[in-house]
């Protein structure tokens, strides 16, 4: 049995300037091209990712594996089509080489500068490359569905918690129906749908209702006997049209059970679309509040207005300087990135006292800001390669490179300053620059809810600190031109019509 298992993973915020280039894709590589071949194999095999599960299934198989690729950035602005080119072309290369089955870790909210649905259009390539050949797909929970990924792959199957503890799990789901299929032990059949709706992200976690009970529901359809059964929340700081929650339900032969099941999904997370919406409060309040708490243990303060998992410059510096403002001490920032800033401070050297702007670097047109640099001083007091390995839950054993990597303390606030996006999902973010999260006061996050994987367990309190940036929970700011119409909540009251 010859395999092509690949990676092409990239969740896009359409309003974010990040640039989207192949060089991005090399998340944690320290070359500028994403990894290829037998290098695949040694760089995620036994981690935590659903190429990690792929290869662990298709070993015990004895199946021969061909890797063309293993392509993952953090959120940023439209692929450049180059980019894409490059990616679906490896992987298309691949099967035309000859395969009997292909397994894709993809995202499912890939847009580039041509395409709104990037994933479905390398479906369709492979398909039509080899119309018979089995494919497989792992998606992220924030896939925005459109019909090419389903209609020309034979398996769907998406992560069922955020922060997203369960991608190795779910590409064993994914990879034991596709298995299954092969040997000719069942005859996955799948159904899929969607509402128009668009959940906040900061509403999304699967700690909290309602997406915990949707979750639940979903988990139990495949202890019932479900191959896989799957809601996608959806990623709403893309506007396209499918702009949305879907769900898909996979199940041995049953079309009508799989698509009962779809609308059970669908219904449920539609009947609770009001809980789904996000109340802001203002960075003010969000700071005196801060100010007065008297628990023992860390305080985690979230900039989530500017998250790297979400298409965030992190260079927004409205939330570090209310920190500043309000003399918080014993406070641990990650991270503003801020390349020019890193090459000036590792230009003065550890030690020394330094002053500078940082930060400010990206003007916002898409919500009408211009970046604002803040001038802090402060001691250079660690430089790193950036470089550290993930301890888990989330992406257990994966490579990260934040690039050169500067601490700046102030006396008050130790801030680390990257050279490239980094989400802080886990202790390694921190320990691998000397940092002990646990000794802090006040730790900033500039994190929505993956922060909970690394970060959860210590917090005493949790602040959101609604600062500035493209992950804005305030849709009103979000200028929605391509997103179909009537969609809640931009738009209040409409009927729940499913789009397939």
């Amino acid at each position: 049995m010859r395999l092509v298992i690949a990676m092409m993973s990239h969740e896009t915020n359409t309003f974010s300037t990040v640039p989207t280039p192949l060089s991005r894709f090399s998340r944690g590589n320290t070359f500028p091209i994403p990894l290829e071949g037998e290098e695949v194999a040694v760089a995620y095999r036994d981690t935590g990712t659903a190429v990690g599960a792929f290869i662990q299934l298709a070993e015990k198989e004895g199946a021969e594996i061909s890797f063309p690729i293993a392509a993952g950035a953090w959120p940023s602005g439209p692929v450049d089509d180059e980019a894409y080119v490059y990616m679906t072309d490896k992987i298309c290369g691949a099967v035309e080489a000859g395969c009997d089955g292909v397994l894709l870790q993809l995202h499912g909210a890939m847009v580039t500068q041509s395409l709104e649905d990037g994933e479905g259009a390398l479906l369709l390539r492979l398909r039509a490359i080899a119309p018979e050949i089995r494919i497989a797909v792992s998606l992220d929970m924030h896939t925005n569905m459109y019909p090419a990924i389903v209609e020309n792959a034979d398996i769907v199957a998406g992560y069922q918690t955020y922060p997203h503890i369960d991608v190795y799990e779910t590409g064993l789901r994914v990879g034991r129906a596709f298995f299954g299929m092969i040997r000719g032990d069942t005859s996955p059949t799948m159904a899929w749908g969607n509402r128009p709706m668009l959940p906040h992200v900061m509403r999304q976690g699967t700690d909290d209702s309602p997406n915990r009970e949707i979750q639940e529901m979903a988990r139990q359809m495949e202890v019932d006997g479900a191959l896989c059964a799957s809601f996608f929340t959806g990623f709403p700081h893309a506007d396209i049209r499918l702009a949305g929650s879907s769900a898909v339900v996979v199940t041995d032969g049953d079309i009508r059970l799989a698509e009962h099941l779809r609308d059970q999904l669908l219904d449920l997370a539609w009947s609770k679309r009001h809980a789904f919406v996000y109340e802001i409060e203002p960075l003010e309040e969000s700071l005196r509040r801060a100010t007065v708490m008297e628990e023992e243990g860390p305080i985690i303060l979230l900039d989530h207005y500017d998250n790297a998992a979400s298409g965030g410059s992190m260079d927004t510096m409205a939330v570090l300087k209310a920190i500043l403002d309000a003399e918080l001490e014993e406070v641990a920032v990650f991270a503003i990135c801020d390349p020019d800033a890193v090459e000036y401070l590792i230009s003065v050297g550890i030690g020394n006292e330094v002053s500078l702007l940082l930060g400010g670097r990206t003007d916002m047109p898409s919500i009408g800001l211009i970046g604002e640099p803040l001038e802090v001083s402060g001691r250079v007091r660690l430089i790193s390669d950036g470089r550290f390995r993930n301890i888990g839950p989330m992406g257990k054993g994966v490579m990260n490179n934040m690039g050169p990597t500067v601490v700046l303390d102030t006396g008050k606030v130790e801030i680390v300053v990257v050279s490239t996006q980094q989400e802080p999902n886990d202790f390694a973010c921190f320990h691998s620059l000397g940092i002990d999260p646990l000794a802090k006061r006040f730790i900033m996050l500039k994190s929505r809810i993956h922060w909970r994987a690394g970060f959860r367990e210590i917090a005493s309190q949790v602040i959101d600190c609604a600062g500035v940036g493209v992950c804005t929970s305030d849709y009103s700011t979000l200028d929605f031109k391509n997103v179909r119409r009537p969609v809640f909540p931009l738009d209040e009251e409409l009927q729940p019509v499913s789009t397939r």
